[in-house]
């Protein structure tokens, strides 16, 4: 196996913080563009535009790096692998046209409708008329979906008819000719399953489940990502292997029989209903905050990983290893999120919550100005809690979040609760 020296990982957030934690664990030497406050001790930053695929192959090149690992969605949809591979440089992403998994919904389902993966019935609409009878032929609770790239915003699901509606037509007008997808309602609890591939193989990580809506409960409006934890105690026996045999490498094996082979990481959002498993959505790339959660417990070197996938030798590494170990995590976000969130407030206390036993804080919207920690974004900072059971993660991450100030700050105070 190569013996990887350098890797450039792009992304600003807190899911590249845990990916940096994670190959710098392994021995690898990492250098982050553009990086966040929370990455500097640990890896050179560079200033970059991660939606400018040659800006990042020209970085990569210019660093001379033996991989390239892309965080965040838009530049794979945008073919930044695409450039990173055309200067011969391995990449951990998948192409531009395999990226339309995440990229398009409306193309997702017809892969899954080829490969035979269950998923939600839906209807593609192109205009209001359509979506109006999909709304009446599905009935509440209406799910909507934007077709395309809407940060983890672009879904509403609702009992209310109206504003059902208003989503549809918000989502047409964004896009102008693209589509909105309407879907039935899947009930039972969710699962995400992060799969490393390149192609062929398939290397499945620890299940996680997230928390989407802004409050306790599920109240409010969906965001990116207000939590997560890892392992799922509740999980059926054999539920990672059903979930790789009958999604995963059936997904995988259609795209490269339909000559857009998918290498990287797929990300499947699972309901398990009372029908049984369905495919919720797939995504082209880590998830956030599913990935801080299921990387603390990884116990074996990502890099190999990884570059396994990038240069198709997946079949010759070994499985990774995991802790027993929980993990909880902890979205801090900042006022008004995810509308407008207000951005400037000063935050304290990270370092006395950083530096309790077993907690890590990692950055996600934050920067520094006159020395002093400032918001940045939406969502701040997540908060990382590991212990034998998710009750004592749990713990360990909502005392850390006690050592933390940001005025008016948001986060959820009920994740993994009663799970174990």
């Amino acid at each position: 196996m190569f013996n990887i020296v350098k890797i450039l990982l792009v992304g600003s957030g807190a899911r590249e913080h845990a990916l940096l934690r994670a190959l710098i664990a392994g021995g690898d030497e990492v250098v982050v563009a553009p990086g966040n406050v929370g990455m500097t001790e640990a890896a050179a930053r560079f200033p970059l535009n991660v939606s400018d695929g040659q800006a990042i192959a020209d970085l990569a090149e210019t660093e001379s790096v033996d991989l390239v690992v892309i965080g965040p969605e838009l530049p794979l949809v945008n073919g930044a692998a695409d450039a990173v591979r055309a200067r011969g440089i391995a990449c951990f992403g998948p192409s531009a046209e395999a990226a339309l998994l995440e990229g398009s919904k409306a193309f997702a389902k017809q892969v899954m409708a080829a490969a035979g993966v269950p998923t939600a019935m839906a209807r593609v609409c192109t205009n209001q008329t359509e979506v109006e009878s999909a709304l009446d032929a599905f009935g509440p609770p209406f799910v909507v979906k934007d077709d395309g790239l809407a940060g983890g915003k672009g879904v509403v699901v609702t009992d209310d008819r109206r504003i059902a509606g208003e989503h549809a037509a918000v989502c047409l007008q964004r896009h102008g000719e693209a589509a909105v997808v309407i879907e039935e309602y899947l009930d039972g609890p969710e699962v995400s399953l992060f799969a490393i591939t390149d192609g062929v193989t398939v290397v499945p990580l620890q299940p996680a489940q997230d928390y989407k809506r802004l409050g306790d409960g599920d109240a409010g409006p969906n965001t990116g990502g207000m939590g997560a934890y890892s392992p799922l105690p509740w999980a059926p026996e054999g539920l990672v292997d059903d979930i790789v045999a009958r999604v995963i490498q059936p997904t995988i094996d259609r795209m490269r029989l339909d000559g857009v082979p998918f290498a990287g990481l797929l990300y499947a959002g699972l309901a398990l209903t009372s029908r049984g498993l369905r495919v919720v959505e797939f995504n082209a790339r880590f998830g956030d905050p599913e990935t801080q959660a299921v990387l603390a417990r990884l116990e074996s070197p990502l890099g190999p990983l990884l570059f396994a996938a990038a240069t198709g030798t997946l079949a010759e590494v070994a499985p990774p290893r995991w802790s027993n170990d929980a993990a909880v995590v902890v979205v801090l976000a900042a006022a008004n999120y995810p509308q407008a969130p207000r951005l400037g407030d000063e935050v304290c206390g990270v370092e006395q919550a950083d530096a309790l036993v077993d907690v890590a804080v990692l950055h996600a919207g934050t920067e520094v100005a006159d020395g002093r920690l400032l918001s940045a974004g939406g969502r701040v900072l997540t908060v990382v809690g590991c212990g034998a059971n998710l009750s004592d993660a749990r713990e360990r991450a909502y005392a850390a979040l006690d050592h933390i100030t940001l005025a008016d700050s948001q986060f959820r105070r009920d994740i993994a609760l009663n799970k174990d």
